[in-house]
């Protein structure tokens, strides 16, 4: 009997209280495209029951969490928090970049080998105007990219029975990222109002998915109108509706209410994504996926991300400082409070463990910052390539010397300067001297000096396979993209763009806020260490003690 109760006793010392307390029956772990880390405290005062205030009052909160890496778009940042690691680990430097075995500009999670699955023909091709989809393909989309495991992953392998896993997602490479290589993923389509996967994950779709698609839920907001949900004047930023430098979307309006127009206009999914009304069909469509697949039923623990991309996409084109931003937080809020009741019925908030946390921050439309007093301005891409190519004719003879420029890496062509016998270095620092005196532009790192950097921004970005030749960014709150239909762009190293709340949310997890500085990288070790798994193969963050010790 002795020496049953000291193995008794070793047994609740050593295995973790997670596991003591009953394993969770679901890991939602939910990701809000570009909510920058302070927008939570802006809005407050309006939030309801059940969404935001629920999480904010039941967690553990971490106000001053910031990414480690410089270029904060949104495949870094959802694989960051998928992997624990930093892009100089699992590769993923940039929503594009050059393939160097092929030397063609690729986008993050294209895959030639993975078609997608049509839902129906595209009565709107091309009408997709993501900003990183510029000059991406759309050939096949996979996680084969990511050169780390997930969270996702590691539960797969390391949780007795099978776990279900998904990732949704408004952004094909949000949902791709979350689900990692084991998981299935969904997206929705700005083609079609359709959501839709590749042959990565299956053959066909199952009749729940088709079923959503042919009712076109997304064509419901023909002929209606984005409204405002409260009063103008009980906005915290009610007199910011009507700003010259915001961006119209053809008809879309600057000004409340916006127009979606009807489903035969070239932008309206568009337009769907780019209002409350995308995040609250990515709810549907997850409550709907909670349902068929008994999401959180077995007597394993299931996993499924929610990104929403909706904060995001408005902030591209009307900034976070709009009355259009304000009002998708706070729409986002009713919405997310909607989902986290179903999953409540379904599986029990007391069985589920949610994080939320966010891919990037986002900086001021820079119109707004000088009328703060801020110098700003705009600088677009193909000025900085212009300059860079005018350098090399004059100085090499050959402007093609310089093959591209896509923010924010520069790219020498391997080819030429072969040709010319030049030293890949010694242009790279030319040509970084050049720019960097570029009005605008902060800086323009050689790769070489990069990877010397130590714990820097930029060399946590850098990998040596797919960072260009150098590193370009702005000057604070200057824009620096290609020229288009974008008024304001994330992606640098600044403290606005790498700023973004965690908060983790579970039965044994004490409510508290804490300001010290951590990094979403810690989000999957810490995930790993409550379910008593290891952390992700690649990991590199540390687990959160504030979480996991009571």
């Amino acid at each position: 009997m002795r020496l049953i109760k000291t193995f008794i006793i070793i047994c609740f010392l050593v295995l973790p209280s997670q596991v003591l307390a009953g394993k969770p029956k679901l890991v939602l772990q939910i990701t809000v495209d570009g909510l920058r880390g302070d927008l939570l405290h802006r809005y407050g005062k309006n939030f309801g029951k059940g969404g935001f205030d629920y999480l904010l009052e039941n967690g553990a909160v971490f106000s001053s969490a910031h990414y480690l890496h410089a270029n904060t778009e949104t495949v870094v940042g959802h694989t960051s928090l998928a992997t624990g690691a930093t892009p100089s680990v699992h590769g993923m430097v940039g929503n594009v970049w050059y393939n160097a075995d092929t030397g063609q500009l690729g986008y993050n999670i294209e895959d030639p080998e993975a078609p997608l699955l049509p839902t129906r023909t595209s009565s709107t091709e091309g009408a997709q105007i993501d900003p990183a989809q510029l000059r991406a393909g759309t050939s096949g989309r996979s996680p084969r990219g990511i050169l780390a495991p997930t969270i996702a992953d590691t539960m797969l392998v390391s949780i007795p029975g099978t776990p279900r896993v998904f990732g949704v997602s408004s952004k094909d490479r949000s949902a791709v990222a979350m689900a990692g290589h084991g998981g299935i993923a969904y997206w929705y389509s700005t083609d079609t109002g359709d959501f839709q996967t590749s042959s990565y994950y299956m053959e066909a779709y199952p009749q729940w998915v088709k079923d959503w698609n042919q009712k076109r839920p997304a064509e419901a907001f023909g002929g209606e109108q984005w409204r405002l949900l409260l009063d103008k004047q009980d906005y915290t930023l009610g007199a910011q509706d009507d700003r010259s430098y915001e961006v119209d979307l053809k008809g879309f309006g600057r000004t409340f209410p916006h127009n979606y127009g009807e489903p035969s206009h070239p932008l309206f999914f568009t337009r769907v994504l780019v209002s409350p009304a995308g995040d609250k069909l990515l709810a549907n469509f997850a409550k709907t996926l909670i349902d068929e697949e008994d999401i959180g039923q077995s007597s394993t623990t299931d996993y499924l991300s929610v990104s929403f991309s909706g904060v995001d996409a408005v902030n591209h084109f009307f900034g976070p400082s709009s009355l259009e931003n304000e009002d998708t937080v706070l729409q986002l809020d009713r919405t997310l409070a909607d989902l986290l009741r179903h999953i409540d019925r379904r599986v029990g908030l007391e069985h589920t463990l949610i994080v939320l946390s966010a891919d990037h921050g986002m900086p001021e439309m820079p119109e707004y910052a000088t009328e703060k007093g801020l110098p700003a301005d705009r600088l677009y891409a193909s000025q900085v390539l212009d300059i860079a190519r005018d350098y090399a004719q004059k100085t090499y003879g050959d402007a093609l010397l310089v093959q591209d420029f896509f923010r924010p890496y520069l790219y020498l062509d391997p080819n030429r300067l072969q040709q010319h016998k030049l030293d890949r270095a010694e242009v790279n620092e030319a040509l970084a001297q050049v720019l960097g005196e570029i009005e605008g532009v902060r800086a323009a790192i050689p790769s070489k000096l990069a990877r010397s950097m130590g714990e820097s921004a930029i060399a946590y970005n850098h990998h040596p396979r797919r960072s260009g030749d150098l590193y370009i960014y702005p000057e604070p709150y200057w824009f620096l993209h290609e020229k288009g239909a974008v008024g304001v762009m994330h992606g640098s190293p600044w403290k606005y763009d790498q700023h973004v709340p965690i908060i983790f949310v579970g039965q044994r997890i004490k409510p508290g806020t804490y300001s010290r500085m951590v990094h979403p990288i810690d989000v999957a070790p810490t995930l790993a260490a409550l379910l008593g798994i290891s952390a992700p193969a690649a990991a590199q963050g540390s687990v959160l003690r504030e979480v996991t010790e009571r």
